[in-house]
C-alpha cells in the first residue's frame, strides 16, 4: 500500500527500503523524482504522502529516514 502510493505520485523508491512493523511504516535509503513527476519539491511531496498514509486505518505512523535526490 505504501509503495503504491509513492509510485502513484511519481517518487522513485528503487534505492529505498520500505518496512512495516506493528502499523509503523519505515522508509529508509535514497529517494528521487521519477522523470514523469510534475511536483516541484520532493521533500514536500513525501511529507504529503506520509500524511495521506497516516489516514489509512492500518497505518499508525510513517517514518521517513531518507536522503532526497532531485
Amino acid at each position: 500500500m505504501a509503495r503504491a502510493e509513492f509510485s502513484r505520485r511519481g517518487v522513485d523508491l528503487s534505492t529505498a527500503d520500505i518496512r512495516c512493523m506493528h502499523g509503523n511504516v519505515y522508509v529508509r535509503g535514497t529517494i528521487a523524482r521519477m522523470a514523469t513527476a510534475t511536483f516541484p519539491d520532493l521533500k514536500a511531496e513525501c511529507e504529503l504522502i506520509a500524511k495521506v498514509l497516516r489516514t489509512k486505518a492500518e497505518i499508525r505512523d510513517v517514518v521517513l529516514e531518507v536522503m532526497y535526490r532531485g
